[in-house]
């Protein structure tokens, strides 16, 4: 499928030299996986942006969504960091040498940076809160019902998701097993306490009682 596909929900991929760079950038650097994963969190995105009525910037919003876990992929396993920065450092690294203006560049960044802290990025620019808003539609089945059936099964026969719900949270693993400590305080966490048998979780009270504070 092109990037200048559109659906009959009359969502369409931004037909331009960016797009069409970092589709190719992602195609080449993650699994068909996480390349299907990230069509289908900007189609979902998208269509969340039309029922809660948000005026985004289309091609903001795909960098972000198909940007937003290559930080999972092998060559940032040693990085140190957590894996949505990682994406969102490389989104930013892609967007600044085509030019794009810093405004978009920040919102790009903390598109990807933030889509698995809940309960924030729903209350920021519109292509923040809708990178969140679609990877928790394709990931997590939130708002659900939210898209019409049709839109729904046309999307994902664009974008297939064989047993999706194993394959990703495998993903997960592989990706962040790597470097458990990033999962502090976030949602990866609960990934790695699941598949990763000596994974210790830390824990936030002990860290305030056991810091070198006397008080």
């Amino acid at each position: 499928m092109t990037t200048a596909a559109n659906t009959r929900a009359e969502v369409r991929v931004p037909d331009t030299r960016l797009a069409r760079e970092a589709t190719e950038l992602v195609r080449e650097a993650a699994s068909e996986l996480i390349y299907h994963h990230s069509r289908r969190v900007y189609f979902f995105g998208s269509l969340q942006g039309r029922n809660r009525d948000l005026s985004f910037d289309p091609e903001l919003l795909y960098i972000g969504a198909m940007f937003h876990d290559l930080g999972l992929s092998e060559r940032f396993h040693a990085s140190g960091h957590r894996f949505e920065v990682d994406g969102a450092d490389e989104a930013r690294r892609f967007l600044q040498a085509h030019g794009v203006p810093e405004d978009g560049v920040r919102r790009v960044w903390t598109a990807i940076a933030l889509h698995t802290t809940p309960g924030i990025p729903e209350f920021m620019e519109p292509e923040v809160a809708l990178v969140t808003a679609g990877v928790e539609y394709d990931v997590l089945g939130i708002g659900y019902g939210d898209i019409a059936t049709a839109e729904r099964e046309e999307i994902v026969a664009l974008h297939p998701r064989p047993d999706f719900k194993q394959r990703i949270l495998g993903a997960f693993t592989d990706g962040i097993r790597h470097k458990p400590e990033t999962t502090f305080g976030n949602v990866k966490a609960d990934v790695l306490q699941h598949y990763v048998p000596q994974f210790e979780r830390a824990d936030f009270v002990r860290t305030i009682l056991d810091s070198p504070w006397a008080e």
